[in-house]
């Protein structure tokens, strides 16, 4: 069934990722390569690579199904940042409706849902502290080359910004602490993933893989 989930997956991000391509379909889309420069976009990918990455390594040693758990588990905990910034900021400030149009029905909503449920519900690895920690390199890297685009290209004026999600808009200072609170909000997230999957009756899983070598 897992492998079933992750074919899934694979085939929802790269349908969607064209579409938006190719349409520009939804709020916040963007014609071409130019949506690559969404954490939302990115982090489907991440997902999908994820998949992707899980499908080869499931079959390989222990060292390789676990490191391949590991990704899928930061993944995950990405893409349901998305899912939270979408259900608690841009949903109220665009409107829900605009939000699940398109491709980012599957971006926003679907494929973040479907990762996590496969996290808590199918994974029999046991993440550990040190996995929870991984999770917020995503955020960490995609703040870093954020910040470093805008202080060396310039914010510019909008349409033609580096400053697409206003972040800076009250100065680097606030820029930087609104990236500390996204990632210790995917922190959380993934931290909430290990403790509902810890919930879960061990008589309806397998043996599990630990995370540590």
């Amino acid at each position: 069934m897992r492998k079933a989930v992750n074919i899934c997956i694979i085939i929802a991000v790269a349908g969607s990722w064209l579409a938006m391509a190719l349409y520009g379909q939804g709020t916040l889309a963007e014609n071409g390569f130019g949506n690559l420069k969404y954490f939302t976009v990115l982090s489907n990918l991440l997902e999908g690579a994820a998949s992707v990455i899980w499908l080869v390594m499931s079959g390989r040693d222990e060292s390789a199904k676990i490191k391949a758990e590991r990704l899928k588990y930061v993944a995950a905990s990405a893409v349901m940042l998305t899912f939270t910034v979408v259900m608690g900021f841009l949903g109220p400030l665009y409107g829900y409706g605009s939000m699940f149009t398109g491709a980012n029905l599957f971006f926003h909503l679907i494929i973040p849902l479907v990762a996590a449920a496969e996290v808590i519900f199918l994974s029999d690895a046991e993440y550990t502290a040190s996995d929870n920690a991984l999770t917020v390199i995503p955020p960490l890297v995609y703040g870093t080359v954020y910040l470093l685009n805008n202080i060396v290209n310039g914010i510019g004026e909008w349409p033609d910004t580096n400053d697409w999600y206003t972040f800076l808009a009250w100065g680097y200072p606030a820029g930087i602490g609104i990236f500390a609170v996204i990632c210790a909000v995917t922190w959380l997230l993934g931290l909430l993933m290990r403790k509902l999957q810890i919930k879960i009756p061990a008589k309806h899983r397998q043996e599990p893989d630990r995370c540590r070598r």
